[in-house]
C-alpha cells in the first residue's frame, strides 16, 4: 500500500520558561530498516504510567488548549517545585504513549519483518500516540486472526504487570497478594488470574461501589478502606489468605503501612507466634503507581521482617529472563478476550486527547473511566 509522505506524533516538552507544551508534531514516514516494520496505529490505551511522560509535574488543573484539529496544542503552568524535578527534561521533545495495536503496513526485507506484513500486532516501546509506528519486529507481537487492534491494545502494561506480580509471589516465597486499586482495569485482570490460578487475593478499594463491582466478578475478600472497620477488615482477611505480599498503587500516604500492620497483626494471631521482633515471615509491600502524589508515610509497628520498595514491570521482565517473559505474552494473547479484555468508557482521537476538558477527565484517574485514543479516527 502507498503510505503518506509524512504523518503527526504526539510530543511533550517542558520549557525554560516554566510551561508543559502537547502537541501533534509532524514527523516524516520513516523506511524501515531490514529487520524493522511500520505499523499503522489504531488504537493506544491511556494508562496512568502514560501521565509522567505526559504531563510530568505540570499543574494539569490549569490546562488550556489552543487551535483546532492536528494543529491543536495544549498547555499548562508548572511550579518552580515542579521545574526543579524536571530539569533534565527541559527543552526536549519526548513521545508519549507505551503501548498501542494496529497493522503492519510496511516491513524490511527480513524473513522476521516480512512475515509480520499485513498483520494486526500489538506494541510496546513508547512513541505510540502516532498515525505510525517504526520499530523492530522483535518488539511486536502477533495477534490471532480474529482479533482487532482494540481487542490487542491494552496488550502489554496491564496483563504483563498482573501476571508479573504473581510471577514475583512465587519467586519470592509468598502463597497469596494484597493488591490496592483493585477495581481498576488491572485489578479486575489480576482478580480474573488469581481465581484461574488458585491464588488468594486480598482486594483493597476506596469506595463501596467499587467492592460491589468486584464481588459480582467472585471476589472472595474485598476491604473498602474508608470504611470504620477498614484495619480489623484487612487483618481479618490477611489472616484468613496468608498473604505477606502486597502491590500498591496508591504509593504516597500511609496505606503501605497500614498492610504492613494487618500483616503484623494477623501472623500474631499463631499461638506462640510472638516476639518482640516481630513475626519472623518477611511482609513486603511494592510501589508500582502514583496515585497518591504525597509522601510516603510508615509508622513502624510491624516488628523487623518487612519491607518497602519500588516495582517496575520493565525491570521485573529483564530480571525474570526471555523464557519468562515468552511464556507471559503467550498466555496474554491466548486470553486477549477473556481474562486480559480491556474495557473503555472513551474512544477519541490524537487531537480530542489535547482538549483540556477531556484531559482533565482522563487525568483524574478515575476507577472505571478508562480511554483509548484511535489515531486514525477522524483522518
Amino acid at each position: 500500500m502507498s503510505l503518506p509522505q509524512s504523518y503527526r506524533q504526539m510530543l511533550s516538552t517542558v520549557s525554560e520558561n516554566g510551561e508543559l507544551r502537547l502537541e501533534l508534531t509532524e514527523r516524516s514516514m520513516p523506511t524501515p530498516g531490514e529487520d524493522e516494520v511500520v505499523v499503522e496505529i489504531e488504537a493506544t490505551p491511556i494508562n496512568p504510567s502514560d501521565h509522567g511522560v505526559m504531563f510530568g509535574w505540570a499543574n494539569m488543573a490549569e490546562c488550556s488548549s489552543t487551535g483546532e484539529g492536528d494543529d491543536i496544542i495544549l498547555t499548562a503552568p508548572v511550579s518552580a517545585q515542579g521545574m526543579a524535578v524536571m530539569k533534565a527534561r527541559i527543552g526536549q521533545q519526548l513521545p508519549v504513549g507505551n503501548e498501542g495495536a494496529g497493522t503492519v503496513v510496511a516491513a524490511g526485507d527480513g524473513a522476521g519483518a516480512q512475515a509480520l506484513l499485513g498483520k494486526v500486532v500489538a506494541v510496546m516501546g513508547g512513541g505510540m500516540y502516532a498515525h505510525y509506528r517504526c520499530l523492530p519486529a522483535a518488539m511486536c507481537l502477533p495477534l490471532k486472526p480474529e482479533h482487532t487492534a482494540r481487542d490487542g491494545a491494552s496488550s502489554f502494561v496491564n496483563p504483563l504487570t498482573a501476571l508479573s506480580m504473581l510471577e514475583t509471589m512465587r519467586m519470592e516465597g509468598h502463597t497469596a497478594l494484597v493488591h490496592t486499586a483493585a477495581a481498576s482495569n488491572l485489578g479486575q485482570m489480576l482478580n480474573r488470574i488469581c481465581r484461574d490460578d488458585g491464588v488468594e487475593l486480598v482486594n483493597i478499594v476506596r469506595r463501596e461501589e467499587q467492592a460491589e463491582l468486584l464481588r459480582d466478578m467472585g471476589a472472595k475478600h474485598v476491604c473498602n478502606s474508608s470504611s470504620e472497620n477498614f484495619a480489623a477488615e484487612l487483618t481479618d482477611a490477611v489472616h484468613e489468605t496468608g498473604a505477606t505480599l502486597a502491590f500498591d498503587a496508591t504509593g504516597g500516604g500511609d496505606l503501605a503501612s497500614k498492610i504492613l500492620s494487618a500483616m503484623e497483626a494477623a501472623a500474631a494471631r499463631t499461638p506462640g507466634a510472638y516476639s518482640i521482633y516481630g513475626s519472623v515471615a518477611h511482609k513486603q509491600v511494592y510501589l508500582y503507581g502514583g496515585l497518591d502524589v504525597s509522601p510516603t508515610v510508615l509508622t513502624r509497628g510491624y516488628g523487623m521482617a518487612w519491607g518497602v520498595g519500588g516495582w517496575l514491570l520493565p525491570n521485573f521482565l529483564a530480571k525474570a529472563g526471555p523464557e519468562v517473559a515468552d511464556r507471559l505474552r503467550k498466555r496474554v494473547v491466548d486470553e486477549l478476550t477473556t481474562t486480559f479484555a480491556s474495557h473503555y468508557t472513551d474512544e477519541i482521537s490524537l487531537a480530542e486527547a489535547l482538549q483540556a476538558d477531556i484531559v482533565k477527565r482522563y487525568y483524574a484517574k478515575t476507577t472505571g473511566e478508562k480511554f483509548l485514543i484511535c489515531p486514525q479516527k477522524g483522518k
